[in-house]
């Protein structure tokens, strides 16, 4: 399948500075889930019976390899999927992904993220993730996960611990994101679209040649959409979130193993709102806000970093120094009938959260060349984290300041030996320094307390597999891994008894599984099992009485299994499916949590039993109509299926299982492209978030509804 494509300022914290696998099973199973519809692979041949296709590569070690060659499980979305699949976030990507779990209620800065059922089941803070977020090597808090796929080349999901080579707060896996660089060609796309319920949006990229030795590329979205929750104050959309989108990059290349990659981005969400509303839902939904109080939310990322590469005669010398931001300001609160039903009275429960935070981040490793019978790859990491989290309380005037600082050093290395001929050794090592430190001053009318806290956790993390040969097509493979969440400070302490520092949490996980990759490439087929263990994930404890919020601890529990394919059938048609079982538990009592004790063997909240993916992808060149000359179908059929999950760790109600129908029809003529999308087709009613407050009020977010639209694409 070819691609078309090769506000206000926060407050700074203190001390701020700038510093024998069969096509029938494949058809069975045939989801964008790996290596996606093509996953950038590329036809070097196609007829009716022949199809040869390009390896998908992947940097899952930070080094460019055969996706077959990883010695774990990984998922990959390629640029076209996105774009064709109108995956604007790495937020949508992700929920597309079997075995993915996200809990988000609308805002920026609301995503929480499992993978195998593994992950924080409340964050403690913007630095408590279990995924670890990398764009182009620089490493960024989950909690962006609502930012724009921007010209994005893919997305690889690693899963299990990858803290040997991705450090802390990748317990549970990965996330690993490429941009499109800059060509030594010019080259370049544009594309628009509108929709129902106020969707629309325009992007474009162009790239190429600035001199013999340096290419450029800039990119640029804008895009916005009514929200689908109304105000019963007037009726109209609660919130009309916009965003904007821009990257420029520049790669230098002396032609002699020496390139240098300097990339500046900036993305902002504008009335972007976590809108928390009593269940059930209306029909709209709708909120009793006063109107326009989301209207100042705003959350900026900015990006800043210069990758330079070298190569040796036998390795590749890699250093990439980076600088990223963020800045957020938002509102959140209850409505006029959560407090009712919480309180027997209507009033707006009202917080503002306002956050900055910069990190300042250098890695420099050596590494094997590509195509190396020994893989290797050895370094060092730097980083230094300045945040702040600030929350006024428009109800009861409380106010707290709190400032944050991390200093992390770690040392890594990773060896994948041939020990004999069918048979590969992998073993991995990192260990890692970290020093935190946390000052607050907790305000409210008649009093000021201060509050000064550090801690250091020293730790190491690892990985062994073992890779075995069956065939010239097939591998199996078995990996044990040690996964590691650092200790921390609590973002959202009230006072000096509820800041003490939260546990780490440690992860022990092994899997057991296969590659099946065709000599032509045509069929991809993979599979594995999986079991970990948590010891002292985390919790939110909060005490209604007294508004104290405090860190809990509990120890859980995944087992599950995952098999996904990707069969070419021929140049016009693609089928692509993944399905994932995972039983999440938690192993262990967590009494004081919000909304009750959490008791062991109650499910992890948000993660189904089942959930999958599948995809018909197919192109067909038409007859000419309409004056168009040698027009070309190309539609995509996707269809996602997930099972009920609890809502919350207490279990105190599940979330109804769905299914999400989505379709794009476009002709294209030439390097052009009209087309027709339709997101949920079948009108389904599906849960973003639950809730369980007390006495018996239920809370949550829900889905977008049916939305259809229109888009045309020009590419160069």
């Amino acid at each position: 399948m070819p691609s078309r494509y090769s506000l206000k300022p926060s407050r700074r914290p203190a001390r701020w500075r700038p510093n024998a696998l069969t096509q029938a099973l494949a058809l069975g199973l045939s989801c964008q889930i790996y290596p996606a519809l093509a996953a950038d692979h590329q036809l070097e041949g196609s007829s009716d019976d022949a199809i040869e296709m390009a390896p998908l590569t992947v940097s899952a070690r930070l080094s460019q390899e055969s996706a077959s060659d990883i010695p774990f499980g990984l998922s990959v979305i390629d640029g076209q999927t996105l774009e064709t699949r109108r995956l604007r976030t790495l937020e949508d990507a992700l929920r597309t992904i079997p075995g993915v779990d996200v809990n988000s209620w609308g805002g920026a800065n609301d995503a929480n993220v499992r993978i195998r059922g593994v992950g924080s089941l409340n964050q403690m803070s913007m630095d408590d993730g279990s995924v670890v977020l990398n764009i182009d090597g620089v490493s960024m808090s989950v909690r962006n996960a609502a930012l724009a796929t921007l010209d994005v080349q893919q997305v690889e999901v690693l899963k299990g611990p990858q803290g040997t080579l991705f450090g802390r707060n990748s317990e549970a896996g990965a996330i690993n994101v490429t941009t499109r660089k800059p060509t030594r060609h010019l080259e370049g796309y544009a594309r628009g679209e509108v929709g129902s319920q106020g969707q629309f949006m325009a992007e474009g990229a162009v790239g190429g040649p600035l001199t013999e030795t340096l290419a450029g590329r800039a990119a640029v979205r804008r895009s916005g959409f009514d929200n689908w929750v109304d105000s019963q104050q007037d009726d109209d959309p609660m919130t009309k979130p916009r965003d904007l989108a821009l990257r420029g990059s520049l790669l230098w290349d002396n032609d002699q193993g020496t390139t240098g990659l300097l990339v500046a981005e900036r993305q902002r969400a504008d009335r972007y709102a976590g809108l928390e509303m009593l269940r059930p839902f209306g029909n709209p939904p709708s909120l009793d806000y006063t109107p326009g109080v989301f209207d100042d939310n705003q959350k900026t990322n900015e990006r800043y970093s210069f990758e330079l590469n070298h190569d040796l005669a036998q390795a590749r010398i890699t250093s990439i120094s980076a600088y990223t931001s963020t800045d957020l300001n938002a509102v959140k609160g209850y409505d006029r009938n959560i407090t009712r039903a919480l309180f027997g009275s209507p009033f707006e429960y009202l917080i503002e959260d306002s956050a900055y935070e910069q990190v300042w981040n250098q890695d420099l490793r050596l590494s094997s060349l590509a195509h190396s019978d020994v893989f290797w790859v050895t370094g060092l990491n730097l980083s230094r984290s300045e945040r702040s989290f600030d929350s006024d309380n428009f109800t009861s005037g409380a106010q707290q300041r709190r400032d944050f600082s991390t200093n992390s050093y770690a040392a890594y290395g990773e060896v994948t030996y041939p020990i004999a001929q069918d048979w590969k050794l992998t073993a991995g090592l990192r260990h890692t320094w970290d020093r935190k430190t946390y000052g607050a001053d907790y305000l409210s009318p008649g009093s000021a307390v201060s509050d000064s806290r550090r801690l250091h956790d020293n730790y190491s993390t690892g990985r062994g597999a073992l890779s075995y040969a069956l065939t010239d097509q097939t591998s199996l493979y078995m990996v044990l891994s040690r996964g590691y969440k650092s200790a921390g400070f609590n973002d959202y302490a009230t006072s000096t008894r509820d800041s003490e520092p939260y546990k780490a949490a440690k992860v022990n996980a092994a899997e057991l599984g296969f590659k099946h990759e065709t000599t032509d490439g045509a069929l991809i087929l993979e599979g594995a099992l999986f079991f970990i263990r948590v010891q002292d994930d985390h919790l939110l404890g909060y005490d209604f009485n007294t508004l104290a919020v405090s860190a809990v601890n509990a120890d859980t529990r995944s087992k599950g299994a995952e098999l996904s394919s990707t069969w070419h059938v021929n140049d016009e048609l693609t089928l692509s499916g993944a399905v994932s079982y995972t039983n999440a538990v938690v192993t262990s009592d967590a009494p004081g949590v919000s909304g009750g004790d959490v008791a062991a063997g109650n499910r992890v909240p948000d993660v189904p039993l089942w959930s999958g993916n599948f995809s018909v992808a197919w192109q067909k060149n038409l007859p000419d109509f309409l004056g168009l000359t040698a027009p070309r179908l190309n539609s995509l059929v996707n269809y996602r299926v997930q099972k009920s999950r609890p809502a919350d760790p207490q279990n105190h109600y599940d979330l109804k299982g769905y299914a999400k129908l989505d379709l794009h029809l476009g002709v294209e003529v030439g390097v052009s492209e009209v087309y027709l999308w339709g997101d949920n087709l079948l009108d389904t009613r599906y849960d973003l978030y639950g809730s369980y407050s007390t006495d018996q009020v239920l809370t949550g977010m829900p889905g977008r509804g049916r939305s259809a639209g229109v888009g045309y694409s020009y590419s160069f």
